[in-house]
């Protein structure tokens, strides 16, 4: 790949709507983006996101990966074309590890349905009673190690189906109180409480995830307030090295006030690819995703660190997706299925 390709593929993007416009039909052809992430205002029918996401393929030029928040309760972007989908702590609060395999499975079956290959789940912040307000339902235990065994039967529900899952929110929300999609969240732990508590999850489940989100918080007594989305610290020092991930390491969306209210969205992106993240996440203004890549584009150009850390970054996300990505698009679900699923769902949904 020449040097453009390959800072498209660290882009994970959004669209405006439920068709592509023609603007979006040239930036997508140009930029060849890793990946696309779609939300409730892109879904209207099965067959019509299919569609999108196909047309999305075949304009990017390579298999993308093809993304939807998919958790179950409050984050929950098929619930009016399917049905909705009971929240982690619901399904954690049946104390039935089968049924935390069936939520992943389920949750896998409308993704694959439709055409996605990736459910942004499960959640792995703990849930401490500081930041129940913002995490809620969201969120299954304030135990580390009953997160890991909810999360862990989840991702083999998700792999069973072969949908990859996604751990968020490194390192961890649960001692935040605010909402990192309006604010920079400040977490009041230390090291030790974030080492023998809120990291537990990641660390535990660092070998079967193929994907980790990384926050918009910031740390000030474990390390500083800077985002960990930008944080070298974080991301390469303790995710990649001292935990020892090898899969992809996402950024949350770089739209998000978390970051933009710390740094601009060319800056962010500079410095989450410095830091050592491999896919960044820009979920819907046209504007900011061509001013990343082109920032992202500029500065590759001067400076031989930031290419190295793109050509690495790129190499991974190839090796990623002819390692766990079918190239094929599946054909559009019919009527049929997408009422069997949605029986499926509501029956769990009435047992949970």
């Amino acid at each position: 790949m020449n040097l453009r390709e390959q800072v498209g593929q660290l882009l994970i993007v959004g669209v405006e709507g439920a068709e592509l416009s023609s603007t979006e039909r040239g930036w997508l052809r140009l930029m060849r983006p890793g990946g696309i992430i779609l939300f409730r205002r892109n879904i209207e029918q099965a067959t019509q996101v299919t569609s999108l996401l196909r047309e999305a393929t075949e304009l990017s030029g390579a298999p993308l990966f093809r993304c939807v928040d998919l958790e179950g309760g409050l984050v929950d972007r098929l619930r009016d074309l399917i049905a909705p989908m009971p929240s982690p702590a619901a399904v954690f609060a049946s104390g039935n590890p089968a049924n935390f395999t069936r939520h992943g499975r389920l949750i896998a079956r409308e993704a694959k349905a439709l055409g996605f290959n990736v459910a942004l789940a499960p959640v792995l912040d703990l849930a401490l009673p500081i930041s129940q307000s913002v995490m809620r339902s969201r969120v299954v235990s304030p135990d580390p190690a009953a997160v890991v065994t909810y999360a862990r039967h989840f991702l083999e529900g998700l792999a069973a189906e072969r949908i990859l899952g996604c751990g968020k929110h490194f390192p961890g929300l649960g001692g935040g109180t605010l909402d990192s999609h309006h604010a920079t969240p400040l977490i009041d732990r230390t090291w030790d409480e974030l080492w023998s508590r809120d990291l537990v999850p990641f660390r535990a489940l660092a070998a079967p995830l193929p994907m980790m989100m990384v926050s918009h918080a910031g740390y000030p007594r474990a390390k500083d307030k800077q985002p960990a989305s930008i944080s070298w610290f974080w991301i390469t020092k303790i995710l990649r090295k001292r935990i020892g991930y090898r899969g992809l390491i996402v950024s949350d969306d770089m739209e998000m006030g978390g970051i933009l209210s710390h740094t601009s969205i060319e800056d962010a992106a500079i410095k989450a690819i410095l830091a050592g993240t491999d896919l960044i996440e820009i979920c819907r203004d046209p504007a900011l995703i061509l001013s990343a890549y082109e920032a992202v584009l500029r500065e590759t150009e001067r400076s031989a660190a930031l290419r190295r850390h793109v050509a690495s970054a790129c190499r991974r996300i190839l090796e990623a997706k002819h390692r766990l990505l079918d190239a094929r698009m599946p054909r559009p679900a019919s009527g049929a299925q997408i009422d069997k699923l949605r029986a499926a769902v509501q029956k769990f949904s009435g047992e949970i």
